[in-house]
């Protein structure tokens, strides 16, 4: 995607003219124009020059967006996109706006206060309409030539047979002036055949027009001015964050520590970080511990402590200790780099509902001055003075505002980006940003988005005799030496309660049953039940409290030291703290929210009813999760929610993907919408800030519709008893585009967290849907949810074979051996069950037995044969 700075645009009909310009040049594919940021985005082959003579021609001025070399790294990047986003027009139309209104005072001191009240002027001037009329006149000429911009472009417009809102307000003041200019001449011309000054008076004090043509310019630009520091503000989030970024980085070079350009660091360097300051890329910590403050990442201003092994990531800021880490991603690789390129994309993108006010606007002022045309015909027809009926054309073109139209919907798509990229929700497009609020079903991935991703001990049951602290002293030496991930889930619990780190001697893994070794010269055994029981008597009371743990999603294993039971703990990977409330406040929204893993039924089921969603399905493959997605978008619109690789086609597919920010780069590039702070409860902030942004969109399209749609027929005169003069038009529509603008900053004020005003949103009823509750693998998926036609194409154009294995005790050893099986040259997937022991896999080629083998015992498994 190429970017464009774009020039001479005021209004949303400039910005529908270039677009459609650029659309005809060969080689375009896509051309997206932002009024906003004065910015163009184009998709294609075609070369700059020829975009560039496409926006001259439609009567404006373009220039490729500064993109600096690749060798000048992120920080040019930022520093072309700072410039780009520098507010140059403000100061202008402030230094214009000083200078109008001095000499707009003195002209309304002539106008109003001499001819009004009375209040004094040089003796020449008193009793002299003619001069008079030259003095107006020639501040009127001064005034207008201060505000040159809108004739320039206004009649530029019209020349192109493209007219903007500057040719109205430059046929609104030019009208005014050539029509008091002509009242003047009559003037002259009357007192030179001897017309008594007395005369002349009715033409001065009710022909004369200047001050309106002076007014009308001077009131816009009071109005640009506002709408140009509202402007600013709605791209305040993007500018701040660019701002953050680093600059410079302290890194040890030579056993010395070197400071340097943020472009120089490279991956694996080592770069110190003192109390203070900011992280300059991301990296691994390999030496002290701190708190970080990850507010500028994840909108938390609550420090996160972080000590040797823990990432940390570029812009945060070091709070307390002295750390040293290893540069893992750096330039524009980094995960606030990409925060920042996430915002500027959104921005440069267009949301869907803009479309209504593009179409509206490529008509508009042509339309307003064939009606102004209308109007003032209409008038003369009817008898009115011709001066009457030239006031209310006059007042039609400068009242009509189709720059409310052209800002309704980006000034919000900005602020919403703003916010939620303050907050650590990240929309990639404008439409993402749009369309999250009318999602109707949540589709939620297991591991690592409902649940925390690895296994923690949730109990711990010791036999008769035995104290917990005894238990869990013994099974964190034994787990030690063991590399399982139920083994870490007990090491950080006895880590985590300091118990003392005892040595075990003889240690030794059975492959696929459990540990073995010695304690203080005392026999120790851990594993499963099948494993114990044939070493020691496991009580029934045991047994049974076992399964009931199985049965909640849990895995037990058991114990023994000198062929006597010490006990039980259960591992398992539980729900993070906030699922369970995240999935009610989805449901409060009127969503219906479905859990799809990969998991097996009974500890998916588990899981689901703890977070309360309303129906589980388990057991898919990737592809399976893709065809649970389309077969759930029959019922209506369906965002995925996921942080893993298998979670990518699922996320592409659904109407809307949002992926967990600790999760894999696939499943973040895969997504819509990032959620930074890895929390299930930010999927509800996310349809919470869309829908609010929505809202005010509407708000603003309303507003812009209600006031054109109001004001042109009280301007026309259709109102006997309710007349506007052209310079109140004039001020009228400009205030209306500042109005559009300082409507959207109120979502600067929306609490994209508080759940107390959500209400379900309004839809149609969802139709039943064919997927079924449980499935064991994704063919079977599909038999529910494709065609027949293509669920024999896909089966006969697969080869499928079954391993039998043992060993397997939790759903992490399912996810070692289905890694171990597709990393095979040959399997495609593979869908394995501890429970019926076996590993089902889908081949694109014959496998040998000897590779299956291999990669099952190399996972620490026992295989048993193909079936």
């Amino acid at each position: 995607m190429k970017q464009y700075v774009v020039t001479g645009m005021t209004c949303a009909s400039c910005q529908a003219h270039v677009e459609k310009a650029v659309a005809k040049v060969p080689g375009v594919q896509s051309v997206t124009v932002s009024l906003l940021t004065n910015s163009m985005a184009v998709n294609g082959s075609a070369s700059d020059d020829a975009v560039v003579r496409a926006v001259e021609a439609a009567g404006y001025g373009a220039q490729p967006m500064a993109r600096p070399a690749k060798e000048s790294g992120s920080s040019g990047r930022l520093a072309a996109e700072e410039e780009a986003l520098k507010d140059r027009q403000t100061p202008r139309l402030i230094r214009r706006l000083k200078l109008s209104l001095v000499f707009l005072v003195i002209l309304m001191y002539v106008t109003m206060g001499h001819n009004m009240w009375g209040w004094p002027v040089p003796a020449f001037l008193v009793h002299n309409h003619i001069g008079l009329a030259i003095l107006q006149m020639l501040l009127a000429l001064i005034v207008m030539f201060i505000n040159r911009d809108f004739f320039i472009s206004g009649f530029r417009s019209l020349l192109h047979l493209a007219p903007n809102m500057d040719a109205l307000v430059a046929l609104g003041s030019g009208v005014s002036f050539g029509w008091s200019l002509y009242v003047l001449f009559r003037m002259t011309w009357m007192a030179a055949n001897g017309t008594p000054n007395t005369d002349l008076m009715p033409l001065y004090h009710n022909q004369l027009y200047f001050e309106s043509a002076a007014m009308i310019p001077a009131f816009i630009t009071i109005g640009k001015t506002l709408e140009s520091l509202s402007k600013g503000r709605t791209t305040d989030a993007l500018k701040n964050l660019m701002k953050m970024a680093p600059k410079t980085a302290v890194v040890e070079r030579d056993g010395r520590q070197v400071e340097t350009g943020i472009d120089e660091v490279q991956p694996g360097d080592i770069f110190i970080v003192k109390p203070g300051e900011s992280v300059p890329v991301d990296g691994v910590i390999v030496e002290g511990s701190t708190a970080v403050d990850e507010s500028a990442l994840t909108g938390e201003s609550i420090p996160v402590d972080k000590t040797v092994h823990d990432q940390v990531s570029a812009a945060t800021i070091n709070q307390s200790g002295f750390i040293r880490a290893k540069a893992t991603r750096v330039g524009e690789d980094t995960t606030f780099s990409q925060i920042i390129q996430m915002v500027s994309d959104a921005a440069a993108t267009k949301a869907p509902i803009a479309r209504i006010a593009d179409k509206v606007s490529g008509v508009f002022v042509p339309a307003v001055i064939g009606i102004a045309a209308l109007v003032m015909a209409g008038w003369m027809i009817s008898g009115a003075a011709p001066a009457a009926a030239l006031e209310r054309a006059i007042t039609v073109l400068v009242i009509s505002c189709p720059c409310a139209l052209g800002l309704a919907t980006p000034v919000a798509i900005m602020v919403g980006n703003g916010l939620g990229a303050k907050n650590g929700v990240l929309f990639k497009t404008s439409e993402a940003l749009e369309n999250a609020g009318k999602i109707q079903i949540i589709a939620l991935d297991k591991t690592g988005t409902v649940t925390a991703g690895k296994p923690v001990v949730t109990d711990i049951i010791p036999a008769d005799g035995v104290s917990e602290k005894e238990l869990l002293t013994a099974a964190y030496a034994l787990e030690r030496k063991s590399e399982h991930p139920l083994a870490r889930a007990i090491v950080e619990k006895g880590s985590g309660m300091a118990l003392p780190s005892r040595d075990v001697t003889d240690f030794e893994a059975l492959t696929g049953s459990g540990l073995a070794g010695r304690l203080d010269g005392h026999l120790l055994h851990g594993g499963s039940a099948a494993f114990i029981s044939a070493l020691t008597e496991v009580p029934d009371r045991m047994r049974a409290e076992a399964e009931a743990l199985a049965g909640s999603g849990k895995t037990p294993l058991y114990f023994e030291q000198d062929g006597k039971l010490i006990g039980m703990i259960a591992v398992a990977d539980v729900i993070k703290d906030d699922s369970a409330q995240a999935v009610k406040e989805m449901q409060r929204m009127g969503i219906e929210v479905v859990m799809l893993t990969g998991d097996n039924e009974r500890t998916a089921q588990a899981i689901g009813k703890q977070a309360g969603v309303d129906r589980v399905i388990a057991g898919v493959l990737p592809d399976g999760k893709e065809a649970v997605i389309r077969a759930l978008q029959k019922r209506g619109r369906v965002a995925m929610v996921g942080d893993g690789i298998n979670d990518a086609p699922a996320l592409t597919r659904a109407d809307t993907g949002i992926a967990i920010g600790a999760g894999t780069d696939v499943a973040i590039d895969s997504a819509d919408i990032v959620l930074m702070n890895s929390r299930l409860s930010d999927v509800s902030a996310a349809i919470r800030l869309s829908r609010a942004t929505l809202r005010n969109i509407h708000e603003n399209l309303f507003w812009a519709f209600a006031y054109n749609a109001v004001l042109i027929p009280v301007a026309a005169g259709l109102y006997p008893h309710l007349t506007i003069s052209p310079m109140w038009g004039a001020a009228a529509m400009s205030l209306s585009s500042f109005t559009v603008c300082m409507n959207a900053l109120r979502l600067n004020l929306f609490r994209l967290r508080d759940a107390s005003h959500d209400h379900p949103m309004r839809k149609r009823a969802l139709p039943p849907v064919s997927v079924p509750d449980q499935t064991a693998a994704a063919e079977n998926l599909y038999k529910k949810s494709a065609s027949k036609a293509e669920v024999y194409a896909k089966e006969d154009s697969e080869m499928k074979e079954t391993a039998k294995i043992e060993g397997m005790m939790c759903g992490h050893c399912e996810m070692h051996v289905k890694q171990a099986l597709e990393a095979l040259d040959g399997v495609e997937s593979a869908v394995v069950s501890k429970d019926s022991g076996t590993a089902e896999m889908t081949l694109t080629k014959p496998v040998e037995e000897s590779a299956v083998r291999k990669a099952v015992e190399d996972a620490g498994y026992q295989f048993k044969g193909i079936a």
